[in-house]
C-alpha cells in the first residue's frame, strides 16, 4: 500500500522470525497443513515471500521451526516439576504432549515425521531424554534402556496420533462426540454376537470412554510391563 506522496506505507509491526511462526501458528489451527501456505502468510503478514524465507527458510523448515517450538514447548512444561515417582515423571511428560497434540492436531504428523526423518533433531532428542531420564529409576537395566524408552515412545505416538486422526475427521468433536461413537456401538451391537462377543461387551463403553483416561491406562499398562521382573 502506498502513501499520497507514493512512497509504500511501512508496516506498523517489525516482521520477525517469533512473529511469522505465531501467525503460522493460527493459520495451522484454523485449517491444518493445507492452511500453511505462502500466499496466506504473506497476506496475513502484509510482506513478500522473499521477507519470510529470509527469516525462516522454506515452508518446509518453517513447519519444522513450529513443530520444535511447540513440542519444545509441552517437554518443558512436561520436565519443570519434580515427579513423586519415575512413572509419575513419564505420564506428565505424555500428557504435556497429549495436550499439545490436542490442542494442535496437525502436530501429531510433523512430530512423527521429525522423529522418523531426523534421529539427532532436537524433537526427537528432546523426547527421548525426557522419557528416558526416568526409565533407570523404574530400575531397567542399563542394556535395555533403549528398547524401554522406545516402547513408551511408541505408544505416545500412536495414541496421540489416533487421537489427532479422529479430531481431523470429527470437525466439531465434542459436538459430534456422541453421534460418532453412537454410531460405533450400534453398529458393534448388530454383529453376530455369537462370532463377536468380545465387541458385544465392550459396545456400552464406547462412548463414556473418555481420551485422555484411556491414554493413561495405556501408559500404566507400558509401565507395569516394563516393571515386572522377568
Amino acid at each position: 500500500m502506498a502513501t499520497r506522496d507514493g512512497r509504500p506505507q511501512r508496516r506498523n509491526q517489525v516482521l520477525s522470525r517469533e512473529r511469522i511462526i505465531a501467525t503460522a501458528i493460527e493459520l495451522l489451527d484454523a485449517g491444518g497443513e493445507g492452511g500453511l501456505t505462502v500466499r496466506a502468510l504473506t497476506e496475513r503478514l502484509a510482506t513478500g515471500s522473499g521477507a519470510i524465507y529470509y527469516q525462516v527458510g522454506t515452508r518446509d523448515e518453517l513447519l519444522d521451526a513450529v513443530t520444535e517450538i511447540l513440542v519444545g514447548a509441552a517437554l518443558t512444561a512436561g520436565t519443570s516439576g519434580e515427579a513423586a515417582t519415575p512413572g509419575d515423571g513419564i505420564r506428565v511428560v505424555a500428557l504435556a504432549l497429549f495436550d499439545a497434540i490436542t490442542e494442535h492436531p496437525w502436530l501429531a504428523t510433523r512430530l512423527i515425521l521429525q522423529v522418523v526423518r531426523n534421529p539427532v533433531g532436537p524433537v526427537t532428542v528432546g523426547i527421548f531424554e525426557s522419557i528416558g531420564r526416568h526409565v533407570g529409576a523404574l530400575g531397567v537395566p542399563r542394556d535395555s534402556w533403549f528398547d524401554a524408552a522406545s516402547t513408551i515412545v511408541h505408544y505416545l505416538l500412536g495414541a496421540i496420533s489416533q487421537n489427532a486422526r479422529i479430531a481431523g475427521e470429527v470437525p466439531d468433536v465434542e459436538r459430534d462426540r456422541e453421534e460418532f461413537f453412537g454410531s460405533a456401538e450400534t453398529a458393534w451391537r448388530e454383529l453376530d454376537a455369537a462370532k463377536y462377543p468380545f465387541m458385544h461387551a465392550i459396545a456400552g463403553q464406547v462412548g463414556r470412554h473418555d481420551d485422555r483416561e484411556q491414554f493413561l491406562t495405556g501408559i500404566a499398562v507400558v509401565l507395569d510391563g516394563l516393571t515386572r521382573p522377568g
